[in-house]
């Protein structure tokens, strides 16, 4: 009997789904693919249906994040209006904020897997390079309407949030680590010109 329509695209999602929690939780070496296969409730002779390899499968983890119309969000508390004049702002909040902090597994990957990146193949540092240039292009947008647009400024307002992340998660202190993104929300939203009218979770 034939599947029905839609079908492989469902499966290829939940296959997507639990390797990027598994690489963001573990990272891409220690995770197999029966882990990833029995995360998404499937056997590993599944995989090769759907990927050529773990490669593949993880340059397509790699942009899920802002290259990717149907992705949900999945940090509690967190709600990004995605029509909204004024996006720039909400994205560097969200991104800065505990809840994304706190949730390892639904990570953007620019923040879980930069380490990983750097001794992977060529696809999976073009597909991190996207993804990178995908939120300066956002960022980039909502300077220009404002009258402040400047290319350098919106790669470095991105760089200050993946990298601000990243070393926060780094810290033994959850005092100083929160100070850390305070601090990094502050200033990006001040490199971008956008008013800092609400308190920084």
């Amino acid at each position: 009997m034939p599947y029905p329509a839609g079908h492989s695209a469902e499966v290829r999602g939940k296959i997507v789904e639990s390797a990027r929690r598994l690489f963001n939780r573990h990272g891409f070496d220690n995770v197999s693919l029966d882990q990833i296969m029995s995360g998404a409730g499937l056997t590993r002779g599944a995989f090769y249906n759907y990927f050529n390899s773990k490669s593949d499968l993880y340059t397509e983890v790699l942009g899920c994040f802002f290259t990717d119309p149907t992705w949900k969000n999945r940090w509690d508390g967190i709600e990004i209006d995605m029509t909204s004049e004024s996006l720039a702002p909400q994205v560097i909040r969200a991104y800065l904020s505990h809840q994304h902090f706190e949730d390892v597994e639904n990570s953007c990957p620019m923040v879980a897997l930069p380490t990983d990146v750097t001794r992977s193949n060529q696809s999976a540092r073009s597909a991190f390079e996207n993804v990178f240039q995908a939120m300066v292009s956002l960022l980039e947008r909502d300077m220009a309407a404002s009258g402040s647009g400047s290319h350098d400024r919106a790669q470095a307002i991105a760089a200050l949030c993946i990298g601000g992340m990243v070393v926060a998660r780094a810290m033994s202190s959850r005092a100083a680590a929160d100070d850390l993104r305070h601090g990094c929300m502050s200033v990006a939203l001040a490199l971008g010109g956008w008013q800092n009218d609400r308190d920084l979770e």
